[in-house]
């Protein structure tokens, strides 16, 4: 019998890759048995100006979760370019990967649920995979619709407080941050010049 691989999608900027991110992935594959994590690096976002460039974020972001047999990149939304939406991205793996929208899983931050009913075709995403979401501090769910509280599962994994715009300022600022990123990321940073 051919059984499919549980699988979570996880999409970010990832400006840097940090910490968080694999930590809140690691947990998330352990608490929810997933056979792998697949980071999804946007290729331009709606929402963000002054994004890094992708390459340089899709470098950054191989350094950080290569060692891990659990995780791996996919590169769906570089290859079709545009602005990334969500919807597309979860409509066109499905596919690819014939996956029901009980096979497939999303992984958000409690900070974009907060903007969710504000994405592209919010209702399709719903309806097309399983939507986790990892608590970040200051949550109230009294903020979110209950159309959306329906529909969506909130992980139970422990709070990581690192965000990549807290990476980014602490950089110009000539502050560390050292166990932030991983050491690879570190450096290709500072090679890199980026952040300025």
């Amino acid at each position: 019998m051919n059984t499919k691989e549980k699988i979570c999608l996880f999409g970010g900027t990832f400006d840097p890759p940090h910490i968080g991110h694999l930590l809140v992935a690691q947990t998330i594959f352990e608490a929810e048995k997933f056979d792998k994590i697949v980071f999804i690096p946007t290729f331009k976002t709606p929402d963000k100006d002054n994004v890094t460039n992708i390459k340089d974020r899709l470098a950054m972001l191989t350094m950080a979760v290569t060692s891990n047999p659990n995780f791996e990149i996919c590169d769906i939304e570089i290859n079709r370019g545009g602005t990334s939406y969500t919807v597309d991205t979860i409509l066109e793996y499905k596919k690819e990967f014939n996956l029901s929208s009980n096979e497939i899983f999303y992984l958000i931050g409690s900070d974009s649920l907060q903007n969710f009913h504000n994405w592209k075709e919010p209702e399709q995403i719903l309806d097309n995979c399983r939507v986790i979401v990892a608590l970040r501090p200051g949550f109230k769910p009294s903020d979110i619709s209950n159309w959306i509280l329906r529909k969506v599962r909130f992980a139970s994994i422990p709070r990581f407080e690192i965000s990549s715009s807290t990476i980014r300022s602490r950089w110009r600022d000539d502050k560390t941050i050292r166990y932030m990123v991983t050491q690879p990321v570190w450096e290709y940073i500072n090679d890199h010049g980026m952040y300025q």
